[in-house]
């Protein structure tokens, strides 16, 4: 792409580019957004409808009614439908979105899914009021395993899958993923991810194989037929099997500056010979279904580019499945909202996914069709796709869902088989990029295991992990699952040696060597986008344990859990073995089965994996590549001759990209402010402490948290008095708002206001919500729902002021961070 990561360099890095793709570059104004499907590559969509289920489904439509057609186009999710509701409007399919669960828990286990697959299952097949009654599907985000539940085998993510290079373990981990979905009475997952992300700033990069986009379509054909079967199976569910979708169609990982949901403005030739690549294999395959990308190309958002949809996929690349959006992604085309856009379909969209939208949805497209603005042919070919995979997966046979094939095989979850190949996963997706003959590690001696994330199976795990953002779990959410920590231990203490836990490196005896963890949080979309490659300032302080213990003489093997390649320099110096764990899943003994040897300190496996994507040399990509794409070393091939230091630089101010104050310091072209009751006409801009404000009635001082001075303290004598945020160029929450996510800000209480309101000002409206905040010895992470304050008047499409605490009378407030999530300790309540 034309930015953070030249296709061209891209291109060289790749082993067998003989020329690089065309040089990128906006089109002319005129086409803009129109694709050529004359310029794409044809396939042959493998599978076909035999004559007899096709006469079953022209029957089927035959007697359907206009509402019971127009509720085969309609998703809707968990946490806004019932039974009831799909009975009446005749729904086509619900899913589970990140935070969905039956009966409103996101913890329940797998019975209570497996109980509400029936409930749906007969409600959407009831006929005693009249009703054809078509079975419905039930879609999951089974992204890295059935992700979802409680005591599933977890799988790497797919960035760290990609560094194994491993068709064959592809389709292994497809077959099981469909295994124990099946288990929980689904039929639908929305995998394979088949983007090729072009820039790893991009918070959902890791969802990604490889920036390689030859990888990427050698593994999209063998997941999918793990998931699916052979190309052109049918009756899916005799088999075990369940339908796949890949995703997100297109260039979903090649927006401008890696912003999520953003516009890839480059040319159709790279959008077809780096974004649309794996499709061909995915069409190939016979994948079911295909999920529109929020995004868009060349200003044209894709759940309306008809020339995309339809013109390239469904005729030129022959695709014969059906067309899903994402979450609400209709509503970002031109002309839509989420309640209304016949655009959508009209572009080729078979199935709206409305999950809290879907009666706003269902009623308009009715009405439009009942009045005949909407083509009933364009209606019907809709229908026709979604009923033939419906009958392909042999739906309307199949009985209710706790009745087919491995239904309530709860053994079949986390089965010890199944954890085996997720532990072999991590094993080959290892990157070692340093060694200085320090590893293997003797199973025999003294090992430390310090830092952060050592024994968090969440943290390992990632986004997509039980909850959307991965946030908020302890270990006994993974029943079965092996932290690093664990798998340290056991590999040593086998050995006769012993492991001590120390988060910050200390220890009762010296250790042989220590092993420090450090890297991301579990992030997914929104969260994770970044303003550059480096981690938070706040997450390397495991840099200053490596420090410690080397001054005292112990070897130290740094291991990286990260989403993504980044900036860590001063690690890799300190360090005197780097290995990169990616986000390895429920098994992370497959990293000690690799860093530890026998008593001797001979492998026991060697290291397999290598980089799927280059590693940045700086924060900033265009400053140069460290390692490039395939580089990884091994106890067989180590790095010749001794270190050289790399060059470090100042990445204190890296920060996420919706992180607006942390560490003491607002954010790159923020600012912190003071105010009073006038505005900017009382306002005081923070930029040094300790400070005064409001005639000496605010005095401002500095607190740790996480960090020394981390915190800024606001002691008001007497209000009114306002802690704000402002963004000189005004920041639009519309796509954050639309997703559920939260304002949070954390804040530890000394003194209680009289009386407190938070506030969004945006620049054609402000929304404000009474709260109340506690006394308390300790930082608390608070959240506000920006869906709260956008219904109480705030214009979250162009806010000058995402963010402003007011409070009456005296008060004595610090403020810790402030920042969009999912992951607050305390939801304030949004009264009606």
């Amino acid at each position: 792409m034309r930015g953070f990561w030249p296709v061209v360099a891209a291109c060289s890095a790749i082993a067998g580019c003989s020329t690089p793709p065309p040089a990128s570059g906006p089109a002319p104004q005129s086409l803009r957004g129109v694709a050529d499907p004359a310029i794409w590559p044809k396939y042959t969509y493998p599978v076909v409808t035999p004559p007899t289920e096709k006469a079953q489904i022209a029957a089927l439509m035959a007697r359907m009614t206009l509402p019971e057609k127009i509720g085969q186009l309609v998703q809707a999710d968990l946490c806004c439908v019932t039974p009831a509701d799909v009975r009446q409007y005749h729904l086509g399919s619900i899913l589970v979105g990140g935070n969905s669960g039956p009966g409103g828990n996101d913890f329940a286990l797998a019975p209570q899914w497996l109980k509400a697959a029936d409930d749906f299952w007969a409600a959407s097949v009831d006929t005693s009021q009249g009703a054809v009654g078509i079975p419905i599907i039930w879609g999951i985000d089974a992204v890295h395993g059935n992700s979802n539940i409680i005591g599933a085998t977890l799988f790497p993510h797919n960035v760290g899958l990609g560094a194994a290079h491993d068709p064959a373990l592809i389709e292994r981990i497809g077959a099981i993923t469909a295994t124990e979905i099946r288990v929980t009475g689904q039929e639908w997952t929305f995998a394979p991810t088949v983007t090729v992300p072009q820039d790893y700033r991009w918070g959902r990069a890791y969802e990604g194989y490889s920036s390689d986009p030859r990888l990427v379509a050698s593994y999209v054909g063998a997941m999918v037929r793990g998931l699916q079967g052979p190309p052109d199976q049918r009756d899916l569910l005799a088999r075990g099997k369940v339908i796949a979708s890949t995703k997100h169609f297109l260039a979903d990982g090649g927006t401008k500056d890696g912003v999520d949901q953003g516009d890839a403005d480059i040319a159709e030739t790279e959008l077809r010979d780096i974004h649309g690549l794996p499709y061909g294999p995915a069409v190939e395959n016979g994948v079911a279904t295909v999920m529109a990308s929020f995004s868009s190309w060349q200003g044209v958002k894709m759940a309306g580019n008809r020339s995309l949809l339809t013109g390239v996929l469904k005729d030129r690349m022959d695709f014969g499945g059906f067309l899903v959006t994402d979450w609400n992604s209709h509503g970002q085309v031109a002309g839509c909202t989420n309640d209304s856009c016949p655009q959508a379909l009209e572009a080729g969209v078979d199935m709206y996914m409305a999950p809290d939208t879907w009666k706003a949805i269902y009623a308009d497209l009715l009405a439009r069709a009942r009045a005949g603005t909407l083509p009933i042919d364009r209606i019907d070919d809709a229908v026709r796709r979604v009923l033939d995979v419906k009958s392909r997966l042999g739906l309307f046979g199949a009985g209710k869902p706790s009745s087919r094939p491995l239904s309530g095989r709860f053994d079949l979850l986390g089965a010890p088989e199944h954890r085996a190949v997720a532990r072999e996963a991590v094993r080959k997706s290892l990157v070692l990029l340093k060694n200085q003959g320090v590893l293997p590690i003797k199973a025999g001696g003294r090992l430390l295991i310090a830092g952060e994330g050592t024994d968090d199976v969440a943290r390992q795990s990632g986004g997509w992990t039980i909850t959307w953002q991965g946030t908020g779990l302890g270990n006994d959410k993974f029943p079965g699952a092996t932290s690093l920590y664990s798998g340290f231990r056991q590999a040593v203490e086998a050995g006769g040696g012993s492991v001590e836990l120390n988060a910050d490196g200390n220890y009762t005896r010296k250790p042989d060597a220590a092993v420090v963890v450090f890297g991301e949080k579990p992030y997914a979309e929104f969260q994770g986008d970044r303003a550059t490659l480096a981690l938070d300032s706040d997450l390397t302080g495991p840099y200053q344990t490596m420090r410690k213990l080397k001054a005292q003489g112990i070897p130290v093997i740094a291991v990286m859990l990260t989403g993504r390649p980044l900036y860590t320099n001063p690690a890799l110096n300190l360090a005197d073995a780097f290995v990169v764990a990616w986000l390895p899943g429920s098994e992370g003994g497959g990293v000690a089965d690799v860093l530890v040897g026998d008593g001797k300190g001979r492998p026991r496996f060697d290291f397999t994996g290598s980089l799927a994507a280059r590693w940045p040399l700086t924060p900033n990509m265009r400053e140069g590549v460290l390692y490039d794409m395939n580089f990884g070393l091994s106890y067989a091939s180590p790095a010749p001759g001794p270190w050289k230091p790399l060059r470090e630089v100042d990445a204190s101010q890296a920060m996420d990209s919706r992180t607006w104050f942390t560490a003491g310091r607002a954010a790159a072209s923020w600012s912190l402010l003071v105010e009073g009751i006038n505005g900017t006409a009382d306002e005081t801009r923070i930029t040094t402490v300790p400070a005064e404000a409001l005639g000496g009635r605010v005095k401002i001082t500095a607190l740790d948290y996480r960090v020394q001075e981390g915190a800024r303290r606001f002691t008001v004598t007497g209000g009114p008095a306002a802690i704000a945020l402002r963004n000189f160029s005004p920041v639009n929450l519309d796509r954050e708002t639309n997703a559920d996510v939260l304002l949070l800000f954390t804040a530890r209480v000394f003194g209680a206001p009289e009386s407190a309101a938070l506030t969004l000002v945006g620049a054609k409206g402000s929304g404000s919500l009474p709260v109340s905040l506690t006394p308390g010895d300790r930082f608390v992470r608070y959240g506000v729902a920006l869906k709260c304050l956008r219904g109480r008047g705030a214009d979250v499409t162009a806010l000058t002021k995402p963010f402003v605490l007011s409070t009456q009378g005296a008060a004595d407030i610090a403020l810790g961070e402030v920042r969009l999530g999912m992951d607050a300790e305390v939801v304030l309540p949004c009264p009606a």
